[in-house]
């Protein structure tokens, strides 16, 4: 083989690579990330994870990314072990489809007449480019550049696999690549071949496309072929074990199952095979390979491993949890924000979707510190209260940190209209939510600051801060839930007990104006009176803030937030002004 001959041979590699990568996005792209749903929603058994892995990986043409995504569902806990683990047995299957689409090869050997001639690889890939070209540059939908896609990515890995076919071609005459090839027979050594390679290309069909283009020389037999199938099978789990490095310790024994099923079937399959075949010496195991057998047994291998290994999903399943212990370290006030996986930024369903869960359990956590820290007012001060506020303010900031960091990697990506308007909701929104937890600190440590001073109420005094708590306590939990279960109507009725907690604080400063100029209050004292007011009229800034951005972002050619105030009450005045009279009637000094 002179070197002519081997930079075809890799630039056919990476025709082959390319073209499988363009027409897997394609279609990825065509689906509109509903296949990632898919999976997540309706894997509720074994046999279903492993029909929707088989299906999936067929679309993606990838079992290492359906792996990997699988792997992102348990990271986050949105599924189970055992359901991934099914899953990924559906994987290993779908990625035999390539091999399929690659034995079409086939077909230019059989004739230069007729229909035939028309169906051979040149022909059909040359006229697949044609129509998607076409597609890709004259048609203006984005989906029909996907379709363009698709039959380019198809066309280059066609030619991709006619180039690596050519290169190989010589090597039928060759003693040195026959002798070579006969020692690949020996079952361990075919077996680490095809793991050594797969883990190199990184693309169990990459390497079945090479193999198949090998069947080009004649010299690939059954004994031959059938070990290295195996062995590409295990090195497919490399690039999954790479993905879960950081993982928690569910994705780990997630992404170990995918080593530990090819494995196993590789040993069981090489004893059910190998043990009969010594004694009675298959006639099929001399049987020279095409491309379309090459398939073949890849497929059969692989369905095989999985009918025989799903009786056992659960040992399986024990088996990794064994080998990937848990370290019990995980901080259950963070699961929440742990859900939001790296491995999901480019699928933007879910990506959203996690999102939307994790800034809702933000939201909840916000109202119950605000909460928290009012009831150091109604209750009496401690420091444990003081305390717990304090510590759950520290886990929103954490909250606010890896959601902002995570929306920002998002807004590049090519997402709906809605799942837009959802990332620009959480943007507008996410600061607010902290900003409150803020103040609940803040409201936290007036209140142990008024201890401190000795600061007593008059019954005036105290009568108005409890107004005001009842108040400022309503609007936030009436923000939070209107934000989480996305109602509108309910985020109508933020602003006007907004404006009703700005007019109320004004009225109590002044009614604290008028104790000091009594003498019923120490002015050195009334400091912190000021700061905590100052404190609930943030609060409540911030939950009009986000119910606006709710409204904002829901309207159709709306402005930005702070002057949808305004179109809030000339759209819906008398909405408006009936939720404030009835806020009014409940909240009054």
């Amino acid at each position: 083989m002179n070197i002519s001959a081997v930079i075809q041979l890799l630039g056919g590699v990476a025709l082959f690579l390319f073209g499988m990568t363009l027409m897997g996005d394609g279609l990825k792209r065509i689906a509109g990330n509903k296949l990632e749903i898919v999976l997540y929603k309706l894997s509720g058994t074994p046999l279903k994870g492993i029909l929707l892995g088989t299906g999936v990986t067929a679309v993606i043409q990838s079992s290492s990314a359906t792996s990997v995504m699988v792997v992102g569902f348990v990271n986050s806990g949105m599924m189970n072990l055992t359901q991934a683990i099914g899953i990924i047995m559906g994987a290993i299957i779908g990625t035999s489809v390539t091999g399929w689409i690659i034995s079409l090869s086939d077909l230019s050997s059989g004739g230069g007449n007729g229909l035939l001639s028309l169906l051979s690889t040149e022909t059909l890939s040359a006229v697949i480019a044609i129509v998607g070209i076409y597609f890709r540059m004259f048609k203006k939908r984005r989906k029909d550049h996907y379709l363009g896609d698709i039959m380019l990515g198809f066309s280059v890995l066609m030619f991709g696999m006619k180039s690596m076919s050519g290169s190989v071609s010589g090597l039928r005459s060759s003693p040195a690549f026959i002798n070579a090839l006969t020692s690949f027979s020996n079952p361990i050594l075919g077996v680490l071949i095809g793991l050594l390679f797969t883990t190199i290309i990184q693309s169990a069909s990459a390497a079945i496309g090479i193999l198949q283009a090998l069947t080009s020389t004649g010299a690939i037999n059954f004994e031959i072929a059938f070990p290295i199938i195996m062995g590409i099978g295990i090195g497919a789990s490399v690039p999954v074990l790479l993905s879960a490095l950081g993982a928690s310790t569910a994705g780990k024994q997630t992404a170990l199952s995918y080593l530990v099923i090819d494995t196993l079937g590789a040993i069981i399959i090489s004893i059910l095979f190998y043990v009969p075949n010594a004694i009675f010496h298959f006639s099929f195991a001399t049987m020279t390979m095409t491309s379309v057998k090459i398939a073949l047994v890849n497929t059969v291998y692989r369905v095989i491993v999985a009918v025989v290994l799903l009786p056992f999903i659960g040992l399986l399943e024990k088996l990794v949890i064994k080998l990937v212990k848990d370290n019990g370290e995980a901080d259950k006030d963070l699961e929440d924000v742990n859900r939001l996986e790296e491995r999901f930024v480019k699928y933007p369903a879910l990506a959203v979707e996690q999102t939307r869960l994790a800034i809702n359990a933000m939201g909840e956590k916000t109202a119950q510190n605000l909460l928290d820290a009012t009831g150091l007012i109604k209750n009496g001060f401690t420091e444990q209260g003081l305390e717990e506020v304090a510590r759950l303010e520290s886990v929103i900031d954490k909250y606010e940190d890896k959601i902002g960091t995570y929306l920002m990697k998002l807004t590049g990506r090519d997402m709906t209209k809605t799942q837009s308007r959802n990332v620009s909701k959480y943007l507008h929104t996410l600061t607010d939510f902290e900003r409150i937890s803020d103040h609940a600190l803040n409201i936290a440590e007036n209140t142990r600051e008024m201890k401190e001073k000795d600061f007593i109420l008059t019954e005036e005094g105290q009568n108005d801060i409890s107004v005001l708590v009842r108040a400022i306590e309503r609007i936030v939990t009436l923000t939070v839930k209107s934000f989480v279960d996305d109602d509108l109507e309910m985020a109508h009725q933020v602003e006007p007990l907004e404006e009703l907690i700005d007019d109320l604080i004004e009225e109590v400063k002044l009614r604290h104006i008028a104790r000091l100029q009594r003498g019923e209050c120490n002015i050195s004292k009334g400091y912190v009176f000021n700061d905590l007011l100052t404190n609930f009229e943030r609060v409540s800034d911030h939950c009009s803030n986000i119910a606006e951005a709710m409204l904002e972002l829901e309207s159709e050619g709306a402005g930005n937030v702070h002057e949808y105030t305004n179109q809030i009450k000339r759209e819906h005045l008398f909405k408006f002004e009936t939720y404030f009279n009835e806020f009014k009637a409940e909240y009054h000094l």
